[in-house]
């Protein structure tokens, strides 16, 4: 991939950028940032709506990701892996890191292409080394993002393989369910890509009147997609164990799991976005998704009445 690249020039050519990334180069050790840490103190709160849901769903992700490796055959402890990963991005907080660890997606596909325990050394060693010896930009330049996006796509099609094999044949349709939030986020953001580039490097694109004007163009279904994508895994979760519990009758447990959504939609956890100057944010608070929650709660109240109805019968 990368003589590929290279040879068909998608190699970065600007000479500054090149003379810049070579100026990176050299010795960058990690410092303890307490002091700075302290001083910021009081953004904590103002960026608690950040912090909470993208902690969430780190958790959410690294625990499915402990999952996925455990369908492939390969049992790791939960609660040891995520205090490992909890512990990594706290130490790498405190060295100034905003960047938080989690665990490796696509264990069956490195499994099915060889790699062992020593290839979590020795990418870790790599990441380690050129971090420290400010290789990144240089990096970057000499090997272009086509070149990485293949290993992506493979990973993404052994695991969305992986969806279908390890689990029941009659649960496809659930999972089916839970892809398509994450192919509805993905809408999102190249529907959002689309708006900026057509702004413009000084537009502000987005506002209210965005919405009116892909209503003009046809693009009726923009602010679902946003919807979707605000807390996509946590979404993805609960409609597909929903859609789960439908399939094998189990109404109560679907109630359930409506509730919990209706809970979760009220106080902003998904569902609910906002505009900023040049995006689309989850938007956290007390109530702000209440017709999100109406809406789960009758659904909760059907799966109530499927539940009595399917007791009442012989």
């Amino acid at each position: 991939g990368l003589a590929l690249a290279w040879s068909m020039g998608l190699v970065e050519d600007d000479p500054l950028r090149w003379r810049q990334a070579w100026n990176d180069v050299g010795l960058h050790l990690p410092h303890l940032q307490l002091v700075d840490l302290w001083q910021a103190r009081g953004e904590l709160l103002r960026w608690m709506g950040v912090i909470v849901p993208m902690g969430l769903f780190n958790v959410l992700g690294s625990m499915q990701n402990v999952e996925s490796a455990a369908a492939a055959g390969d049992d790791y402890p939960l609660r040891d892996s995520l205090v490992i990963n909890g512990v990594g991005t706290m130490v790498a907080a405190v060295l100034g890191s905003c960047f938080p660890t989690t665990i490796y997606i696509g264990h069956p596909s490195w499994k099915a292409l060889g790699a062992r325990l020593g290839y979590s050394w020795i990418n870790g060693l790599a990441v380690g080394l050129s971090c420290f010896l400010g290789l990144f930009a240089l990096i970057s330049l000499a090997v272009p993002i086509q070149v990485g996006v293949a290993v992506i796509v493979y990973v993404g099609i052994v695991i969305t393989a992986q969806s279908f094999q390890v689990t029941p044949g009659n649960h496809a349709p659930a999972v089916v369910l839970g892809i398509m939030a994450g192919l509805a986020s993905w809408g999102a953001f190249l529907l959002k890509a689309g708006v900026k580039a057509g702004a413009g490097a000084d537009g502000q694109p987005f506002g209210n009147e965005l919405l009116q004007g892909l209503q003009q163009v046809g693009v009726a279904g923009a602010e679902g997609l946003f919807s979707l994508e605000q807390g996509g895994i946590v979404t993805a979760m609960l409609l597909t164990s929903v859609l789960v519990y439908v399939i094998e009758q189990r109404f109560l447990a679907a109630a359930a799991v409506a509730g919990v959504s209706a809970v979760l939609a009220w106080f902003g956890v998904i569902h609910v976005w906002r505009f900023t100057p040049a995006d689309t944010a989850l938007k956290v608070g007390w109530g702000v998704g209440a017709e999100w929650t109406y809406a789960y709660g009758i659904m909760a109240l059907l799966f109530l009445a499927a539940a009595q109805l399917r007791r009442s019968q012989p």
